[in-house]
Formats: C-alpha cells, sequence, structure tokens
C-alpha cells in the first residue's frame, strides 16, 4: 500500500491495478466483527446454528465487516487523505473461517469535479480460492495537490456522487 508522499490524483491512471491485500479469516475475525457491529443474529458466533440450522459450512462474516474491510483495503491504499465518498458492494457468497480472503482493485475512472475535488472510482473484489465472493465499487475523494485535503471539504465543495 502507499508508503510514501501523500497519494495524489494525478498519480493516478484509469486501468491502474491496486496492490493485493490478504488476509486469514479465523473463527475470531468473523465473531469480533459481528460484535463490533452489534450483530447478535447466531450465524455470526454460533456454529451449531450456523450449520445444522442454517444449512451453512460454518459462520461467516456479516455484512458490516466486509465494509469494514473494503474501507480499510481503500485507505490503507489511499492514505489518511483518502475520503470515501461512496462504497456500493454485492455479496454473492459467504465468508468463513479458514478462508483466505484476497482483496483487489482497478482504477475505473480519474476525474475532478466542478468543485476542484479529486475523484477515483474504484472496482474492488474480495476472492477466496479465485472466487469473487464480495464485488465493491468505491468512489475515493484524493488531493489534488500535495498542500490539498479532501477531508477539509465540506458544503457545495464535497459532492460524494457523480453529476448525473
Amino acid at each position: 500500500m502507499t508508503t510514501d508522499a501523500t497519494l495524489t490524483l494525478d498519480r493516478l491512471r484509469e486501468g491502474d491495478a491496486l496492490p493485493e491485500l490478504a488476509y486469514d479469516v479465523s473463527a475470531t475475525t468473523v465473531v469480533l466483527g459481528a460484535l463490533a457491529s452489534r450483530d447478535w443474529r447466531p450465524m455470526h458466533h454460533d456454529y451449531d446454528f450456523a450449520v445444522n440450522r442454517n444449512g451453512t459450512r460454518n459462520i461467516f462474516l456479516n455484512t458490516p465487516n466486509q465494509a469494514h474491510w473494503f474501507e480499510r483495503y481503500v485507505t490503507d491504499w489511499s492514505g489518511p487523505r483518502g475520503r470515501i465518498g461512496r462504497m456500493i458492494f454485492r455479496m454473492q457468497d459467504s465468508v468463513y473461517p479458514d478462508d483466505r480472503m484476497v482483496f483487489a482493485a482497478d482504477v475505473t475512472q480519474v476525474e475532478t469535479d466542478a468543485a476542484g475535488c479529486g475523484w477515483a472510482t474504484l472496482d474492488v473484489r474480495l476472492s477466496v480460492d479465485g472466487q469473487v465472493k464480495t464485488s465493491c465499487e468505491v468512489r475515493v475523494a484524493l488531493p489534488v495537490e500535495a498542500d490539498d485535503n479532501p477531508w477539509e471539504r465540506a458544503g457545495d465543495a464535497w459532492r460524494p456522487r457523480p453529476a448525473a
């Protein structure tokens, strides 16, 4: 992920690939994510319920936990001045303990809006064993120059939805 100076919009091109992030999921990963989001539904912490009542192979990551992982992936790459404006994801299959999640992304659009805010649109994928489990589109604001900070934008200077 980004370790040098602030990532600015001019360093990106459509088609650029982000570095991958891999993480080995454990039962603790699943349970702590459910607890952090106050999701007490037993399929996220009770193996017997998940397997014998729901018919799944194990407990599995809940939606807010996956959202966190997408946010972490994008903000680890963008650095502290990257500001997520919009995130839409579609879960196609579950993520279980003992799975190795791999996050990868491509830049699909780079633009500056009418207010001067720089935006990158990313196509992000969470895969396990090469199969996409969840796909996600993220629109993240990035500085257009080193002294710009999207976190300082408000009102008409902050438009996280693209113009129609």
